[in-house]
C-alpha cells in the first residue's frame, strides 16, 4: 500500500489541478456571454492599480515577517538581503511541485552561514503561521462573517489547535534539535526558539488582511459590493486562500478559484464572479513579478556599490 501511493503521489498535483482547470473552464463556457459584457472604465482602473499596490505592499510585509521569524532564532541577517531574498524567490512557488521557493530561500540562507535546521525551520515556520492565520479568519467567517459551510469546521478547527501548539517552543524545540543532530556535519550551533511566535503569526494575519483586501478591491471594479458583506469576503478570501496554500499545486492555480466560486457562488453573477477571479490572478502574478524584478535590481546595485 505505502509503495502504491509513494508512486501515485507525484500525480497527485496534476490530477488536482487538472480537476479544477476543468471546473474552471466549463464554469467560463457556461456563463461567456456575461464575461464578454464586461467593461473596464476610469473607476474600475483605479480599483485595480489600487489592488496593485496593496497586494504589493502584503509581499513586502511579508518578507518582513519572515524577517522577524529569522531573528526570533537570534540571527542577525540584514533587512535588506532578507527582502531581496524573499522576493527574488516568490515567483518560484509556480514552478511543479510548488516548493523551489522554499528550496531557493534554504539553499541561500545556508550560503550565509545560518544552520541547516533553523533554515528549514524558518522557511517551514512562514507558511504555517500563514495558514494559521488564514484559518482563523475563515473560522471567524463561519461564526461571525455569514460564511456557511456545512460540516466543515472540525477539521480545520483540530488543524488550527494542532499548528498552534505546535509553535510553542516547548514542542517545537526538540523537532530543532533533533533535526540539527541529524545534520550535524553541516551544523554549527543549533539556535532554539526562545519565546511562542505571537508576533510573526499576528504578522501574517495583517498579511492576509492586506491580500483579502486587494482581492475585494478587485471584486468591487467588476461587482457592486455592499459594506455588510466585507466581512463575508474576508472570510472566503482566507477559506480558499488557505487552500490553494496547502493543496500541492503550483500557486494555488485553479484552487483558490475553484474554492472562492464555490463559496460565492449563490451571492454573486458567476459570470463577473470568474471575471473578477481571473482578473485577481493576473493582479497577484503581475505583483509577484514585478517584486522580484524590483527586489533583483535592488539586489545587483548593491552588488555593484
Amino acid at each position: 500500500m505505502k509503495n502504491t501511493w509513494s508512486k501515485l503521489k507525484p500525480y497527485l498535483r496534476w490530477f488536482i489541478l487538472g480537476g479544477t482547470l476543468f471546473f474552471l473552464t466549463s464554469t467560463f463556457l457556461k456563463h461567456w456571454q456575461e464575461v464578454e459584457l464586461i467593461q473596464l472604465g476610469w473607476r474600475e482602473g483605479q480599483l485595480i492599480v489600487t489592488a496593485f499596490l496593496v497586494t504589493s505592499l502584503a509581499h513586502l510585509w511579508s518578507a518582513l515577517v519572515w524577517y522577524g521569524i529569522l531573528r526570533s532564532f537570534r540571527q542577525s541577517v540584514p533587512l535588506a538581503w532578507v527582502l531581496v531574498v524573499y522576493l527574488k524567490t516568490n515567483l518560484a512557488k509556480y514552478l511543479p511541485g510548488n516548493v523551489w521557493h522554499f528550496y531557493g530561500r534554504i539553499q541561500l540562507l545556508k550560503k550565509t552561514g545560518i544552520s541547516v535546521s533553523v533554515a528549514i525551520l524558518s522557511v517551514v515556520l512562514e507558511p504555517l503561521l500563514m495558514a494559521a492565520s488564514a484559518l482563523i479568519f475563515a473560522l471567524m467567517g463561519m461564526q461571525f462573517g455569514g460564511l456557511s459551510i456545512e460540516g466543515s469546521w472540525l477539521l480545520p478547527t483540530l488543524g488550527l489547535g494542532i499548528v498552534l501548539v505546535g509553535l510553542h517552543p516547548r514542542f517545537l524545540n526538540p523537532v530543532i534539535e533533533k533535526l540539527g543532530r541529524s545534520k550535524a556535519k553541516d551544523l554549527g550551533e543549533t539556535q532554539l526558539l526562545q519565546y511562542y511566535p505571537l508576533m510573526p503569526l499576528l504578522g501574517e494575519g495583517f498579511f492576509v488582511l492586506l491580500r483579502g483586501t486587494g482581492f475585494i478591491l478587485v471584486l468591487s471594479a467588476l461587482i457592486p459590493i455592499q459594506l455588510s458583506q466585507i466581512p463575508l469576503l474576508y472570510s472566503v478570501f482566507s477559506w480558499a486562500w488557505c487552500l490553494g496554500l496547502i493543496v500541492p499545486v503550483p500557486g494555488g492555480l485553479g484552487v483558490f478559484e475553484t474554492s472562492a466560486i464555490a463559496l460565492l457562488g449563490s451571492q454573486f453573477p458567476t459570470g463577473l464572479l470568474l471575471s473578477s477571479l481571473a482578473l485577481f490572478r493576473v493582479v497577484s502574478i503581475l505583483v509577484e513579478g514585478f517584486t522580484a524584478l524590483v527586489a533583483w535590481l535592488f539586489g545587483e546595485l548593491r552588488i555593484e556599490n
